[in-house]
């Protein structure tokens, strides 16, 4: 029988409206049994949870133009212990903003380029309050992750 692929949810919030974005990422995951669904708060995620994992969906708030400083800082605990690896793994994106959320998921790109990472869906962006619309959307986000790699796509 085959091992069931991981699927690794890295985030990060202070309001809440990312960790409800979150949880529809999950909920759309789980439409998809087949794949083993790991969420983790950015500050508790690591190096070994990379080893492990199969595909990756990170989210965050836009502070200040960029990602939140706890998603920097998990990127900057794993990138150099990650590099011997290549870990050419698949990835998206989901980010709460106040603005366009833009300069978020531009230094994300950029620093996943490096490990590498590969960019395997548009970034869910929800711009101003949560709404239904933004919710369906993480929802849709989990479950194309998660049956992506159920499938081999990714």
């Amino acid at each position: 029988m085959e091992v069931p692929k991981k699927l690794l949810i890295i985030s990060h919030s202070q309001s809440g409206k990312t960790d409800a974005m979150a949880r529809a990422v999950v909920n759309g995951c789980k439409q998809q049994n087949s794949v083993e669904i790991i969420s983790l708060p950015a500050p508790s995620a690591g190096l070994q949870d990379l080893l492990c994992c199969h595909g990756l969906i990170f989210g965050t708030p836009e502070n200040f133009g960029t990602m939140s400083g706890m998603l920097k800082d998990f990127f900057d605990r794993t990138y150099y212990p990650a590099k011997p690896y290549q870990l050419n793994l698949p990835y998206a994106l989901f980010v709460s903003a106040a603005n366009d959320g833009t300069g978020a998921v531009r230094d994300i790109n950029r620093i996943l380029k490096g490990y590498p990472f590969r960019l395997v869906a548009d970034p869910v962006i929800c711009k101003g309050t949560l709404n239904e619309k933004a919710l369906t959307s993480c929802e849709d986000l989990g479950r194309t992750m998660s049956l992506g790699l159920d499938m081999g796509i990714f």
